[in-house]
């Protein structure tokens, strides 16, 4: 999306930058705008000589704790040797600097993170490029780092007034879903209405089900899609980044995640089992936990209705909209059938 602003947008953006690189070491290339979704993302670059990722928060949508527990958790994963980003500090040691307000912006945070050198995985709605064995080799790579990553989380020991988000039962089929009340939105058709309330209905008691069933619970990246994953270097390496949703969650969401997407590839049988056996590989998933994966992506498919309805700016978003109503309600039957 970031191509597609208007340039007086833009050029409020670069000013916003700049006054926030006055709290870092940078030299003086014009920043580079590469994202523009819940945050605006700028390739900066360091007296180093290195490229960073600065980053301008979305107002609102995260405080100012879990903005710092966010990078407390991404420099404990690089730590343990997951290549994700990491914070680059101020000039005065600081990983977070608040902008105040102007005319163009209300109060907002930036940080800098390292840049991850690569390129993303893909993007969603194109097919993947790569033949299917490497399709293969990458997805075992990107099961085996999601177990990583998660083992990491369990070993470490958060710092005090650590607080992310919860993609718990409230967190997805609560009363205040974190990416909105999917099931009474704007946009939605009186009929979707009604069949999408009563869905989070039987979710919720599935949900309770599979709960009590002691599913593997704890920090998770929450939203790792292809523009997530990035391939680096030769060898098949994958790294992850923007880890701006990550919180607490049922690890066979991360699963749910990745792979919703990636439905409509040919190879998406052998994609799910590249995926399911890299993550066996470094830790446990018992077979009746991946029982539940059907439901956590048809939970996932969910989330991006109330998230979308929330941006209605965003290119064809009624067309979207209308997309993930229908894939959520024909997952959740072939769900009941095959339950």
């Amino acid at each position: 999306m970031a191509d597609q602003l208007p340039q007086n947008i833009r050029d409020a953006l670069q000013k916003r930058v700049r006054e926030a690189l006055d709290h870092w070491s940078a030299r003086a290339h014009e920043p580079v705008l590469m994202k523009y979704r819940e945050n605006a993302v700028f390739r900066i670059t360091l007296e180093d000589g290195q490229f960073a990722a600065l980053r301008l928060h979305r107002p609102g949508y995260h405080d100012e704790t879990s903005l710092r527990s966010e990078l407390h958790f991404m420099a404990a994963l690089k730590l343990g040797g997951l290549d994700v980003p990491s914070p680059v500090p101020t000039m005065n040691r600081q990983s977070l600097v608040r902008l105040p307000a102007n005319r163009h912006f209300p109060d907002q945070h930036a940080d800098v993170v390292s840049w991850i050198d690569g390129v993303p995985l893909g993007q969603s709605g194109t097919p993947l490029s790569q033949s299917i064995e490497m399709q293969e080799a990458i997805f075992f790579r990107i099961g085996q780092n999601m177990a990583a990553m998660h083992a990491l989380a369990d070993a470490w020991e958060p710092p005090e007034r650590f607080r992310r988000p919860a993609w718990d039962a409230d967190g997805l089929v609560g009363e205040k879903p974190l990416w909105g009340r999917f099931w009474d939105c704007r946009g939605l058709s009186s009929e979707s209405t009604i069949a999408l309330s009563a869905l989070r209905h039987e979710l919720r008691r599935a949900l309770a089900n599979v709960d009590r069933q002691n599913l593997d619970y704890g920090l998770i990246h929450a939203d790792l899609v292809r523009e997530n994953i990035f391939l680096t270097g030769t060898e098949g390496n994958v790294a992850f980044i923007d880890f701006d949703d990550a919180g607490h969650g049922f690890r066979l969401f991360d699963l749910a995640t990745t792979l919703l997407k990636n439905r409509s590839e040919p190879a998406y049988p052998a994609i799910e089992k590249a995926l399911v056996s890299g993550y066996r590989s470094r830790r446990t998933l018992s077979d009746a936990a991946l029982a539940s994966l059907p439901l956590f992506m048809v939970l996932r498919n969910l989330t991006y209705i109330g998230w979308l309805a929330e941006r209605p700016e965003i290119p064809d978003a009624a067309e979207r909209l209308s997309r993930y109503v229908s894939e959520s309600l024909e997952m959740a039957r072939k769900l009941n059938t095959a339950a």
